[in-house]
């Protein structure tokens, strides 16, 4: 399946602008001074809120004041959870965000969920090399893809690697905003749903890469639904589809991203799926992700699916 009702959310303790991310992240802005972490923390409560009155299942882990950890509320860069019961473990760039990789967090799912077994890319750091979970690959776990925008947080070797050990058909690529500058995480600029892609087809730069993501998304049978550089700038690719307690889909989404689709997208979007969003202003500004940042999907079994 493509979505899942269960979502692990990391409540911050010390968010803030992280200038070790923000080398190759053209989305953050610094600044904010004493009130981010304030109105991160009323924005991340807001967010829970909303999810959790249309039935979906959040788990909010409280982060530790230390060690510092400026962007531990984006936790689907370190770890993703698979219907298989595996737990993958990334490389991450920036050194303090290798920080946020907390085997306490992964013990207390541990009591809900069945892990059978962990895959730890993380020894890549060593090398310089990275893939910053689903922010690096937005994974089609239906038909086994793994779209990847290649940057300095995603490296091809690491790529193949994970596809290799997890079944997943690579599609590498190259993307760049508006200013000609790299795309540090795909999942800024692409979403893949059940039934539907929501992607920047026009940030792909090279003609046989952006032909070969269109081939890769044709093949599995889905709707494109195109978004532009500008409503990308906005986080309008940084939307994630989930379920709630009744099986219902739900497109989660920050209000910038909402108010930016044309009232022909958020009909087309809406033909498939509820939409709710929030607003995550300061997040997105000083942390340089969305909603779909804030959220790492747990497809593990339960016990009895085990």
């Amino acid at each position: 399946m493509q979505t899942t009702s269960h979502i692990l959310m990391i409540r911050p303790v010390h968010f803030g602008f992280n200038p070790e991310t923000a080398v190759n992240n053209a989305f953050q802005m610094p600044g904010g001074g004493k009130g981010v972490q304030e109105q991160a923390l009323r924005e991340f409560d807001g967010c829970v809120s909303v999810l959790r009155a249309h039935g979906v299942d959040v788990i909010v882990i409280e982060d530790n004041p230390e060690p510092h950890t400026p962007d531990s509320i984006f936790p689907n860069n370190w770890v993703s959870f698979h219907r298989n019961g595996t737990v993958c473990l990334y490389p991450m760039f920036a050194e303090n965000r290798r920080l946020e990789r907390r085997p306490g967090i992964l013990e207390s799912l541990a009591g809900k969920f069945t892990i059978k077994r962990t895959l730890d890319l993380s020894h890549y750091e060593r090398e310089g090399l990275f893939l910053e979970g689903t922010g690096s690959m937005v994974l089609d776990r239906q038909k086994h893809i793994a779209y990847a925008c290649l940057s300095p947080r995603t490296e091809r070797k690491v790529l193949l690697d994970f596809c290799e050990r997890m079944g997943y058909k690579p599609v590498p690529f190259r993307a760049v905003d508006a200013k000609g500058q790299p795309i540090y995480h795909t999942n800024v600029m692409m979403c893949v749903a059940d039934a539907y892609v929501v992607i920047c087809l026009d940030s792909l730069p090279i003609n046989e890469e952006r032909d070969q993501v269109r081939a890769a998304i044709a093949e599995s049978e889905k709707d494109v639904v195109a978004i532009s550089l500008d409503q990308m700038q906005h986080f309008a690719g940084n939307m994630l589809q989930v379920q709630n307690d009744k099986k219902e889909k739900l497109l989660v989404m920050s209000t910038q991203a909402y108010t930016s689709l044309t009232p022909a997208q958020r009909e087309k979007l809406s033909s498939y799926n509820r939409i709710i969003h929030f607003p995550l202003d300061s997040i997105e500004r000083h942390g340089g992700g969305s909603a779909r940042c804030m959220m790492a999907e747990v497809h593990l079994p339960s016990p009895a699916q085990a």
